[in-house]
């Protein structure tokens, strides 16, 4: 059975977390949450309230990590997922996030990533030239990374398929698990 993995870390956005993890398994693959460290992490939601300038941030769920960056040896993966929230400002400047992420940009393998998650990824030079979804606030991100910021529910890019929040999930994961069925089929 193929595995997929989700990089991720405390104060990700609830729902970023979870559907992706609970499609997958849906579909059969094996999935394993890595964090900065072996821990249960806390995962926060994001919502609207009228008349607010941005979103706000309430506590989420606990969710224990399967393995700590340090330990994952990206080549035994089939694909990753970034989910977006807070996490992505500090996975950055992580080098084993670095090392893991960059690996499936490198070698082709399926990147989803949502939300925040572009921050992160802009910051490893892994936009440039490439189309891609995040959350509005992020364009700047993207745009300075050398990257297009595309105002849709799923961008999809070669290896890589973007959404912008937690509402477009529907479409992202569509889109990534047919991309991940042409690269790693789940056997009958």
């Amino acid at each position: 059975m193929p595995k997929v993995l989700i990089v991720t870390g405390d104060a990700a956005e609830d729902l970023e977390v979870f559907y992706p993890y609970q499609r997958l398994l849906e579909e059969g693959y094996e999935v394993h949450i890595s964090a900065p460290s072996r821990k249960k992490l806390q995962f926060v939601v994001h919502d609207f309230v009228e008349d607010f300038d941005t979103f706000t941030e309430k506590p989420g769920h606990a969710w224990p990590a399967d393995l700590a960056l340090s330990e994952v040896d990206p080549a035994d993966y089939a694909a990753v997922v970034i989910p977006g929230g807070r996490a992505p400002e500090y996975l950055r400047l992580n080098a084993d996030f670095q090392r893991v992420v960059g690996h499936f940009f490198e070698t082709g393998k399926p990147v989803a990533h949502v939300c925040h998650a572009a921050v992160a990824l802009a910051s490893l030079g892994v936009l440039k030239g490439r189309r891609t979804a995040a959350w509005p606030a992020c364009a700047p991100d993207v745009e300075s990374a050398g990257g297009t910021f595309v105002d849709e529910a799923a961008v999809v890019d070669g290896n890589m398929v973007s959404a912008r929040a937690w509402n477009d999930h529907p479409a992202w994961m569509r889109a990534f698990t047919e991309l991940l069925r042409e690269h790693a089929p789940v056997s009958a």
